[in-house]
């Protein structure tokens, strides 16, 4: 009876034993089956995204792409404002200083206009009395990044480098805190928003650009007018560089017949969706 009862106990351990290690292999195979996913689910969430704009005809608003304006949006970024009211939002992107920002700030003023300036640590180095008027005047000055290198290209610790040493030289000089950002190249991922959002940065892309940065090769004044008037739409964020000589020129007239069609510019601090 004792070898019987002894047998039994055996074999009760021996199938406890077994039920453990099936137990802690199941355990083993889904937390390796957990990180995968975790894996695959941060590769496509950097996955890069290169802002593009379909435009549209009679000064409707443009198709900006469902999934890539979801994606924006639903990480506290803008690309354009309300379809029902007739406001534009003038941004300049400004990775260095062609000679012209002095005159485009005058048009402004004149015109009683605020914009945004996007501008890089190159800027801010080499034109540090035209940032401070722009602060003066009025206008938002926004964060381009350090080196305006494409940030899905980086990691988390590189992008906290490229935007916020920035922000802190903005702080120190001029006692003023940057809260806007534009990707450079026009190039973010979901992951890129999140980063920059954590920061405390909204992202501002557009609805409206053309070929104007290319100084070697600058359009046509009454062409580059001609397609800015006509692209003009509700909630456009309208995007600029400061480097064109074309630009320059035609701002003053662009600005004025915008006024005459009924449009109010307004400041990114008075963005309506």
């Amino acid at each position: 009876m004792k070898k019987y009862i002894s047998k039994k106990l055996i074999l009760k351990l021996v199938a406890i034993i077994i039920l453990f290690i099936i137990v802690i292999f199941l355990s083993v195979l889904n937390s390796k089956k957990a990180v995968s996913i975790e894996s695959s689910v941060n590769v496509s969430n950097n996955k890069k995204i290169e802002w593009g704009i379909k435009k549209a005809d009679n000064h409707e608003q443009p198709d900006l792409g469902s999934s890539n304006r979801k994606i924006l949006e639903e990480n506290n970024g803008i690309a354009i404002g309300n379809s029902e009211k007739k406001y534009l939002y003038l941004t300049f992107d400004e990775g260095y200083e062609a000679g012209y920002t002095e005159k485009i700030l005058e048009i402004l003023k004149q015109n009683e206009v605020s914009a945004t300036f996007f501008i890089t640590a190159h800027y801010v180095n080499t034109q540090e009395d035209l940032v401070k008027k722009m602060i003066d005047q009025g206008h938002i000055v926004g964060n381009h990044t350090v080196n305006h290198k494409s940030m899905p290209d980086l990691s988390e610790e590189e992008i906290n480098k490229e935007v916020m040493k920035l922000h802190q030289v903005i702080n120190q000089k001029y006692n003023y805190e940057m809260k806007y950002i534009r990707p450079p190249k026009g190039e973010f991922s979901e992951k890129t928003l999140q980063v920059t959002n954590r920061l405390g940065y909204k992202t501002v892309m557009w609805s409206f650009a053309y070929e104007d940065w290319n100084e070697n090769k600058q359009p046509g004044e009454e062409k580059a007018k001609n397609k800015i008037i006509s692209n003009l739409h509700n909630g456009a964020i309208i995007l600029l560089h400061g480097n064109s000589k074309t630009n320059t020129n035609i701002l003053d007239s662009v600005i004025k017949e915008a006024k005459d069609m009924g449009y109010e510019f307004k400041s990114l601090d008075e963005f309506e969706k």
